[in-house]
């Protein structure tokens, strides 16, 4: 019977650990994931996870990349936070993306706008149509007055507190972290001015993001801070990632408005002068 309780024991116990498969988990390489998306080669393929509901996780993607958020059960919730890679002062900016745009809702050719007016990332596909720009994510203490508990260890883990274990392991601080999007749970404004929580689509519903500028990229699979529902209820996220190719100007997401050509516009001219394009 093995023990923890010496080195030698605690050593040979992890080491037996080698191999274990759980439902929750990070697959590396990610082309061993056993279902690529159609078309998609196992080769191509750049991050693949299922993140459990109150857990986080985090990547630094390539230009070009597509990335793949799927509500595998119906009840996930991805708070999303994106950084330049190469200058991580620039960010993602909530509120741009919805002002610039003239749009509080996110869907498909929806451009992620950072607070350098470029595109970091844009909506290319999106089958569930239920998500949030206007609440931002949980924090600590709210979520231990509601359950009792919002330490990222605990039971009920707050999406800020989440994001700064990601954040950190990318060598950011929790000053860096701007307010997020979430993805799979909705909210609507009603004529008044109040929120309405609309909730999940169902199953199986998946957002799918193009990369445009290098970006580290932050998900917080927390339950929504104004989820109406006594238990704090989150399920599996699925997230996938490959190798693709960037907008380009005959691209829809690129003339999808006015304001949406010209932030594209700057990316180009940035991503120009950089030599990354």
């Amino acid at each position: 019977m093995s023990t923890t309780a010496t080195t030698h024991g605690a050593r040979d116990h992890a080491r037996a650990q080698a191999g274990t498969v759980v439902d929750t988990m990070p697959s590396i390489p990610a082309s061993t994931w056993p279902a690529p998306p159609a078309g998609v080669a196992p080769e191509a393929l750049t991050w693949a996870e299922t993140v459990a509901g109150g857990g986080y996780t985090h990547k630094v993607l390539a230009r070009g990349t597509r990335l793949r958020l799927t509500d595998v059960d119906g009840d996930a919730c991805a708070h999303l936070l994106l950084f330049n890679a190469e200058a991580p002062w620039e960010r993602l900016n909530v509120a741009d993306t919805v002002k610039v745009q003239w749009n509080a809702y996110l869907g498909p050719s929806v451009a992620l706008l950072s607070d350098q007016a470029r595109v970091l990332a844009t909506i290319v596909a999106d089958s569930s149509g239920h998500h949030d720009a206007l609440c931002g994510t949980s924090t600590v203490d709210g979520n231990a007055e509601r359950y009792g508990d919002g330490s990222p260890q605990g039971p009920s883990p707050a999406g800020t507190g989440l994001f700064t274990l990601a954040a950190a392991k990318n060598g950011l601080e929790p000053r860096d972290l701007p307010p997020s999007l979430s993805f799979f749970q909705g909210v609507r404004v009603q004529p008044e001015g109040e929120l309405e929580f609309t909730g999940s689509a169902g199953a199986g519903q998946a957002v799918d993001l193009r990369i445009e500028i290098p970006s580290i990229v932050l998900i917080a699979n927390v339950a929504h801070p104004v989820d109406p529902r006594p238990d704090y209820t989150v399920s599996n996220l699925e997230v996938l990632a490959w190798r693709d190719r960037p907008s380009t100007p005959d691209s829809p997401e690129w003339t999808h408005t006015p304001e949406a050509q010209r932030a594209f516009e700057n990316t180009a001219d940035y991503l120009t002068a950089r030599g990354i394009a």
